[in-house]
């Protein structure tokens, strides 16, 4: 059994920060294997130590920050990483595409990765294959269940599903927490909802949003989440871009400069909206934006549909997402998984937890 495990980290925002606190705390609660911290890097700099001392976690962010040494770039980091032969997990808690593309050569070198990074796992179709390839080839683990609904087990249980030979025949839910809360509030189950233009502001306000909500509206981040579900799935989907995504954001606004002139201009088409809220309505329904995957039509996509008030969809409170696994065994109920799919301190959670399932495989 390994007696030490080293921890690499890239990424100290948000979810960074939240990862860390998790990971002092677990170093305490679990001494063995021990979990030493090697490597911390954010885009601009780093902590580590040539001779591979440990980096202490209690003051690591400042001594980040006032940090003068540069970020490795993957194949030095490669290097530093394996060089003392012990076991090594790298953490990646960025959104970067260039860090997601080096993770095959990560892995071919027997380090193991656990990360939120959804543009890994939503890419090419190309990657996807490299990086779980190089894994089977190596040995070493990758975990990703914060790439789809933060720290509920979305992944882990669809994974399951699949591995003990059920069918899944269609998934479907609410995978953004900023459309969960646009959605709850401009069309909700009993009440009248505010102008769409107000939600989105009020959602940009709240923190609910990028600072660009047209980042949001764009479907994009949903698209992605599919992609990721469907790939688990067994569809070869090719990129977030190859299935129809509707996106909220009205065409004559998507080349305004800046979000806070997208936001400005976006009352003037508050009726376009009103128009969908208005026919849902009238047959007793509400609209709502989510994504869906029909296995055996091989249909992913992601949109505006009509839910009867009844429907777990059309009852999701604040910002919660909410996923439908309908398959063979489960029959005409789906299983359903439902909670907050956003937010620092559950994101860290999935994190935490995919670490503890690598340490289980490798220590």
């Amino acid at each position: 059994m390994a007696s030490q495990v080293n921890i690499a980290i890239i990424g100290a925002g948000g979810v960074g920060k939240c990862f860390l606190g998790q990971l002092e705390k677990l170093a305490q609660r679990r001494p063995n294997p021990k979990l030493v911290l090697t490597y911390i890097s954010t885009s601009k700099k780093a902590l580590y130590n040539a001779d591979h001392a440990a980096v202490g976690i209690d003051n690591v962010t400042s001594n980040l920050a006032s940090s003068s040494q540069a970020p490795l770039a993957p194949p030095k980091l490669v290097e530093y990483l394996k060089s003392p032969g012990s076991k090594t997990v790298l953490v990646d808690n960025t959104s970067s595409q260039d860090v997601a593309d080096a993770y095959p050569l990560f892995l071919s070198n027997g380090i193991s990765i656990v990360t939120p990074n959804k543009k890994a796992f939503s890419g090419s179709y190309k990657l996807w294959q490299d990086i779980f390839s190089a894994a089977e080839q190596s040995g070493a683990k990758v975990y990703h269940e914060s790439s789809v609904g933060a720290g509920l087990p979305v992944i882990s249980t669809l994974k399951d599903l699949v591995d003990t030979g059920d069918e899944v025949t269609k998934i479907e839910g609410v995978f953004s927490g900023t459309m969960s809360f646009l959605f709850n509030s401009f069309a909700p189950t009993s009440g009248s909802g505010g102008q769409w233009s107000a939600e989105v502001k009020k959602a940009k306000e709240l923190g609910y949003t990028e600072p660009d909500p047209r980042d949001d509206l764009n479907g994009l981040d949903v698209a992605r989440k599919l992609t990721i579900l469907a790939r688990l799935a067994g569809l070869e989907v090719e990129s977030p871009t190859s299935f129809p995504v509707q996106s909220l954001i009205p065409k004559e606004l998507e080349s305004v400069s800046t979000g806070d002139e997208f936001l400005e201009k976006l009352p003037q088409f508050d009726s376009q909206m009103e128009e969908t809220k208005a026919a849902a309505e009238k047959e007793g329904k509400v609209v709502r934006f989510v994504g869906s995957i029909d296995v055996a039509t091989k249909q992913v996509k992601v949109g505006l549909e009509k839910f009867d008030l009844s429907h777990p969809i059309a009852a999701l409170k604040g910002s919660d997402n909410i996923i439908s696994f309908y398959t063979k065994r489960y029959g005409s109920n789906p299983l359903i998984i439902q909670g907050a799919g956003a937010g620092g301190e559950v994101t860290a959670m999935g994190v935490t937890s995919d670490l503890l399932k690598v340490l289980s495989q490798i220590a």
